[in-house]
């Protein structure tokens, strides 16, 4: 069985989280017809937000998606 290294998982997460933050940003403002320079200020509205949720999904004392098994921060 392939062991994928907890760095590789956590990197993953951040980046995909990263690059759909962006990517809805710019939808939005795409389909709302707003300038461009909205993006740069929703992108980080929604880390917020995806951080705010993550209590309820991941591990409850980060911003990460990933459970505790998973999160390197969780490591001892």
């Amino acid at each position: 069985m392939l062991r994928i290294p907890r760095f590789v998982v956590d990197l993953a997460e951040r980046t995909g989280a990263t690059a759909g933050e962006a990517g809805l940003s710019y939808l939005i403002v795409e389909l709302g017809n707003l300038p461009l320079w909205w993006v740069p200020l929703l992108t980080p509205t929604f880390a917020a937000a995806k951080g705010w949720l993550a209590r309820f999904v991941g591990r409850p004392d980060t911003a990460s998606l990933l459970s505790a098994r998973r999160d390197p921060a969780s490591r001892q």
